[in-house]
């Protein structure tokens, strides 16, 4: 078994319970990983053999586009679309985080993190 990390994907999103989110929007930043099984990738050199991590990029980026009230439910369909896309992956971890939260306080960012299993339930 391996890993494939993507850190650090920047999105501007509308996300957020506040009617003042989902207008003006607000920065992010994403942190993905995967576990699948990388052997015959390691042996072959191909990509054919491997996750893509232009493909999972393209899911964040894509699920980051469709407003939620909640970042538990963007993760949530982030992990849904990256086992659809690819059923080499066994486990899937995301993190989202707001940059610029407004808490009314001094916070850089809040952030949740949702990890699942391809088979358990969600």
């Amino acid at each position: 078994m391996g890993k494939i990390m993507l850190k650090n994907i920047r999105c501007y999103s509308f996300h957020g319970c506040l009617k003042e989110e989902t207008a003006i929007g607000s920065d992010y930043r994403v942190d993905l990983s995967v576990n699948a099984d990388l052997k015959k990738s390691a042996k072959t050199d191909q990509l054919k053999d491997t996750v893509d991590y232009v493909l999972l990029n393209r899911v964040v980026k894509e699920e980051m586009s469709i407003p939620s009230k909640l970042l538990e439910n963007v993760a949530h369909r982030i992990i849904a679309s990256v086992f659809k896309v690819e059923p080499r992956i066994k486990k899937c971890s995301v993190q989202i985080t707001k940059l610029n939260p407004p808490i009314n306080g001094d916070a850089v960012g809040v952030s949740i993190k949702l990890t699942q299993k391809k088979d358990s339930k969600f």
